[in-house]
């Protein structure tokens, strides 16, 4: 599954979160595909996709960051699941109405 990560700082973890992803290069933990990675330009905010099987995995890269940043996590669909999820919708209703 498919999932959007959000996350921000306060400019007062700027050094420290620096610090870490350097070290790090921002690796993902075991379990988590990272399938793309953007940063805000002059602050610390941005978001990722990741894909994994296991929630748990999903709470590791949370737990990771969460001393530095504040993580949103968010389970994401494509076009093609979004219209399959509508289109599934729309034939209930019509049955129902």
């Amino acid at each position: 599954m498919k999932f959007i990560v959000q996350w921000s700082g306060l400019p007062t973890a700027e050094n420290a979160v620096i610090e870490r992803f350097m070290k790090t290069g921002g690796q993902v933990p075991e379990g988590v595909t990272l399938l793309g990675r953007w940063h805000a330009i002059g602050g610390l905010h941005g978001f990722a996709i990741v894909e994994a099987d296991d929630i748990r995995s999903i709470a590791a890269l949370a737990l990771d960051w969460g001393d530095l940043l504040t993580m949103s996590v968010f389970p994401a669909m494509t076009d093609e699941d979004l219209g399959a999820a509508l289109g599934k919708h729309q034939t209930t209703r019509r049955q129902q109405g």
